[in-house]
């Protein structure tokens, strides 16, 4: 079932998300929802808070890109992405390397804004699966940059809080304009 993605003003975008304590039948219906939104909405990721659920739980999927990492390895082996796609992990945690790119981003929770976002080109990122296991992530590219993104979401970041003040300052009338069309709908 495609939902509702909440959009830039609504609260629950704003709050550190509650952990995954039990898997059922919910949850995975949820799960099947939301991959279904996201690809209905041309994501490439999505979080559980852009759907109103306030659950640190998020999908992605960039397999229509395989090229766009230079290295991806799982559990400390080296991996193919199509066979991890799509993800969907839960209580994720989130290590960053040193080295900073500046990359594209966009949000389907924050309609008609893009901007360059400065984040750490790599990351190690260890993903609960629903099963119990755990996968460790290690990779750069975008989906270095989804899984943060994604993550940002269940700590009640947007990509827009990460901007450069002048980059900020440029973009509040346009995210005025967002907050304003939410209170009015």
């Amino acid at each position: 079932m495609i939902r509702e993605i909440v959009q830039y003003g609504n609260p629950v975008l704003r709050q550190r998300c509650r952990e995954v304590t039990e898997v059922n039948h919910e949850l995975t219906d949820l799960i099947v929802d939301m991959l279904e939104t996201m690809t209905d909405a041309n994501g490439i990721g999505l979080a559980a808070p852009q759907v109103g659920v306030d659950l640190r739980l998020a999908v992605i999927d960039v397999s229509h890109d395989p090229d766009c990492v230079s290295f991806l390895k799982v559990n400390g082996e080296d991996a193919d992405m199509l066979s991890i796609m799509p993800l969907i992990f839960i209580n994720p945690e989130l290590a960053f390397g040193q080295a900073k790119e500046f990359g594209m981003e966009g949000c389907l929770s924050i309609r008609g804004i893009r901007a360059e976002v400065r984040r750490p080109e790599a990351v190690k990122a260890t993903l609960p699966q629903l099963d119990g296991s755990v996968l460790v992530i290690e990779t750069d590219g975008l989906l270095a940059r989804a899984l943060q993104h994604e993550i940002d979401h269940l700590n009640g970041v947007l990509f827009v809080d990460r901007l450069p003040a002048v980059a900020k300052v440029s973009m509040r009338n346009r995210l005025k304009r967002l907050l304003d069309d939410y209170q009015n709908s």
